[in-house]
């Protein structure tokens, strides 16, 4: 055990699977954990000085199927392997890890999903600027950011890494900002200190200066992307030539979507089991680099206007040109996972059937080029000039590995013949070995008689002649019995040990050829990550693309205008997974919406319960989305003056676990919108001020229309059941009141789902109870007591109260602000003595102020 726990004390933090022969071995508190995780029987050693040592192992081969539950579960794992062979060994077997996976770092196929990047990310919290890393070692995908707490909060909402590395002194600050939903791993702070991360950035890109990357001055986002670089080296990756660049992420590129607004949207996630989300609906897409790229783009819409435009102009082609899309799409079906397979190249971790993988996949990118350039569709020509053809390594992969390769190299036969000359030879001498075999179990069973008589071979032994006991009597003489099994013995002759001989040494060499060949092979495919990286992302967009042009089609999408406005028009809009899940013959019902800061900015949209008024919010926002993330839009027309932000506040929800009630959520939700708002903005919110008391619900619903409408004049929709918000349009020019139509035949109401201008009265909140199956008696009494108060005009005084609220005057009061100027000029002015001054020291004075202003 003295090795062993040599190797576990530079590893104290991870699980350490130790090779023992043909098992991975896991001791101690190690092997309880692997026991509890995997399933497998938890032993102690029947001997020896660590008899009293727990002990939980599996076979070498079923590595693959046991390494992925030991990570998804949340463990970092050290691989331990044997360095040298046992048999040449003088002493103790050298052994050393190899490598070390934990969540951030997996790479193999069984431990990922395809349709999803596997992020590593790096947090340095530097007072109020907080940078942030995310590293995909799969795809080599590198990025960095830095800003404020709201900012890291929506980015590691966005990016979902499976584990985040920080200092350990830093530890409580981030539970404290973040929670503890995330896989935390600490480190010495000494890893996070500029100077050091810098450098490692430096060296790792080969470069004098991060300028050309646009992150030189990003000091907190290099500390946390030299973290990065810094645990892959600690954790045994050195070959990480396809992690080729890193790319700053900054507020001005995305609009902001925080984590609340992705959740209530349900961008790629639904919040019901058995749910759709957005990513469900919009996933057409055929490659995997396709449907991770398109995740990304839900949940990163574009804030620049040509970019936005570039990907509805090439989508619009696509639709225009259906014999070009279609022979399109048909390549990019045999397109594998272009990104994984060359980063497997890099890492020196592919397989020879991934390799013909990697082949197959880039002579179909060649042929896409062809397609495209044959096209004459100039939007494309940009995005075809950047496909390498990567012809003569193709060629090359193809004439040398056999056509069915096997998928370990050990197991032989994957170079074809011609290749070389000595493996050529080796094989013609192991084919006719395996003939002569074949002679002596023919001529042995001639001469004994024993016509069930079989050759076989294993590593103890090897080969042997196998007789069942029916026939042993029959055994000569000159043979040497090795084993004895249950229906049958097991014997050598000294020919068969001689030919065994001839035959195991040529297999031996040509295995060792075999390796050395196709080594060969993977380390001069290094030179083609670049290109090969290049050719993954302008498939990965194509897919992209070409997914934006069938749904449009097939869910009839129409292409938006987008300006750099503020008003958004939607004529005929729907939601795009509502409608996708309505009965059959049962159509969605449409509707347009007209937001505009200079005449209808805010909406009071009131309505009955179960009409559809949440559904008409959520369709208005992601109708804005999808238009700004480049894809045709659920509506007959779109015209959107460019969102910077989107903010929903729906639904309620608890926060028990940080001890926060239902309206702490909600109002803790609501403040972080109002803090954020800029008249660029997209407001969604629904039932605000529902969790209290009728007139604190009503105040604060209330304060919030006065204040978006009299402060940033961003573009809101307000669904409430406060039908006492009606008055509000009467007092401000920019809120109006709308509501979605129904019609009442008898006890029953029918929901028209049809947005209607006017404020709306009733709720129906008793129907909707009666809908739902609630007893008849309760139906009844609650009709009973609605009668009583409506005649006791309880409704009506409140909203007669309503009537009666004063209005609010805004006014400018320099001396309370805290914007820097204002504390100057006030300043300024309290040091000012008045009386002492000449009317020309005046004018200056006045002058100096107005130039603080204007600056």
């Amino acid at each position: 055990m003295q090795q062993y726990n040599s190797i576990k004390g530079k590893y104290p933090d991870a699980i350490l699977l130790f090779r023992v022969g043909d098992f991975y071995e896991t001791f101690a508190q190690d092997a309880i954990i692997t026991s509890q995780v995997l399933g497998i029987v938890l032993t102690r050693r029947a001997n020896g000085s660590a008899s009293h040592v727990e002990l939980a192992g599996f076979p070498y081969h079923a590595l693959d199927t046991y390494l992925p539950k030991l990570v998804r579960s949340g463990h970092r794992v050290a691989i331990c392997e044997q360095l040298e062979d046992p048999k040449k060994a003088k002493t103790i077997v050298q052994r050393g890890v190899t490598e070390l996976v934990s969540p951030g770092l997996a790479t193999g196929d069984k431990m990922l999903d395809a349709k999803s990047n596997n992020y590593l990310a790096a947090c340095h919290i530097n007072k109020e600027v907080i940078g942030l890393s995310f590293l995909d070692l799969s795809t080599g995908e590198f990025a960095v950011a830095e800003g404020n707490r709201e900012l890291a909060e929506k980015l590691l909402h966005s990016f979902q890494p499976s584990e985040i590395l920080l200092a350990k002194p830093q530890q409580k600050a981030f539970k404290t900002y973040f929670g503890d939903r995330f896989n935390l791993f600490a480190m010495d702070d000494w890893v996070f200190t500029s100077d050091h991360t810098r450098q490692l950035l430096l060296n790792h890109f080969g470069t004098a200066t991060l300028k050309g990357f646009g992150i030189e001055e990003m000091e907190s986002g290099i500390i946390a992307g030299g973290a990065c670089i810094h645990y892959l080296a600690d954790t045994e990756h050195s070959n990480l030539a396809h992690i080729r660049s890193i790319a700053r992420i900054t507020e001005e590129q995305y609009v902001w979507l925080d984590r609340f607004t992705i959740r209530n949207l349900e961008l790629v996630h639904p919040t019901m089991e058995g749910g759709r989300s957005l990513l469900d609906v919009l996933d057409h897409t055929t490659t995997p680099m396709g449907t991770r790229l398109l995740k990304r783009w839900i949940l990163m819409p574009l804030k620049e206007i040509s970019r936005i435009q570039a990907r509805l102009n090439r989508t619009e082609q696509f639709i225009k040109n259906r014999e070009t899309a279609i022979e399109l799409g048909a390549q990019l079906k045999l397109v594998g996972d272009l990104e994984r397979l060359i980063g497997k190249v890099s890492m020196l971790k592919i397989n020879p059937r991934e390799v013909l993988q990697l082949a197959r996949s880039l002579e179909a990118a060649g042929q896409i080029r062809a397609l495209l350039e044959a096209s004459g569709l100039s939007d494309f020509q940009s995005l075809s000039d950047r496909i390498h053809p990567c012809e003569k390594v193709r060629e090359r992969i193809f004439r040398e590995l056999e056509e069915e390769a096997p998928v370990h190299v050990s197991k032989g036969g994957l170079i074809r013949t011609g290749i070389d000359a000595e493996l050529d030879d080796l094989r013609a001498i192991s084919r006719q070995g395996k003939d002569y075999l074949a002679g002596i179990q023919q001529e042995e069973t001639e001469r004994t008689g024993i016509s069930s008589l079989k050759i076989g071979f294993n590593n103890v032994f090897g080969y042997y002649l196998e007789v069942t006991n029916k026939h042993k009597d029959k055994v000569p003489d000159d043979w040497i019995r090795k084993q004895t099994l249950t229906n049958a013995e097991r014997y050598i002759t000294p020919v068969l040990k001689e030919y065994e001989a001839k035959i195991l040494g040529a297999e031996e060499k040509i295995l060792a050829i075999e390796q050395r060949l196709y080594d060969t092979l993977i380390n001069d495919l290094q030179e083609y990550v670049a290109p090969v990286l290049i050719n993954a992302s302008v498939v990965a967009e194509l897919d992209c693309l070409l997914n934006f042009a069938e749904i449009a089609i097939q869910f009839n999408y129409h292409k938006p205008v987008l300006n750099d406005g503020y008003a958004l028009q939607l004529t005929g809009s729907r939601h795009p997974v509502i409608e996708q899940q309505l009965p059959l013959g049962e159509k969605f019902v449409p509707n347009d919406i007209l937001l505009d800061p200079d005449d209808q900015q805010l909406i009071i949209l009131t309505g009955p319960n179960m009409s559809g008024k949440s559904a008409l919010l959520r369709q208005t926002a992601l109708n804005v989305l999808m238009a700004q993330m480049g894809s045709f839009v659920p509506a007959e027309a779109a015209t959107i003056g460019l969102v910077d932000k989107v903010f929903t506040r729906v639904g309620a929800s608890d926060n028990i676990s940080s001890g926060e009630s239902t309206f702490m959520v909600e109002m803790t939700e609501t403040a972080s919108i109002m803090n954020n708002l800029s008249p660029r903005s997209l407001v969604i919110l629904d039932e605000i001020g529902r969790g209290t008391s009728t007139y604190d619900g009503i105040s604060i619903a209330w304060s919030l229309c006065e204040y978006i409408h009299q402060h940033a004049t961003a573009k809101t929709l307000f669904a409430t059941h406060y039908h006492e918000l009606n008055e509000l349009e009467e007092r401000f020019e920019r809120i109006k009141n709308f509501h979605i139509s129904t019609k009442q035949s008898g006890q029953k109401v029918i929901f028209l789902r049809t947005l209607k201008k006017g404020g709306s009265l009733h709720s129906f909140g008793i129907h909707v109870a009666r809908m739902a199956g609630m007893p008849k008696e309760v139906v009844q009494r609650a009709d009973r007591i609605l009668q009583e108060l409506e005649q006791q005009q309880i409704g009506k005084d409140l909203q007669k109260q309503v009537k009666q609220i004063k209005d609010q005057t805004y006014q400018l009061n320099i001396f309370g602000m805290e914007d820097p100027i204002m504390q100057s000029i006030r300043k300024k002015l309290s040091e000012t003595d008045i009386n002492a001054l000449s009317p020309i020291e005046a004018l200056l004075l006045l002058k100096e102020l107005q130039d603080l202003i204007n600056s």
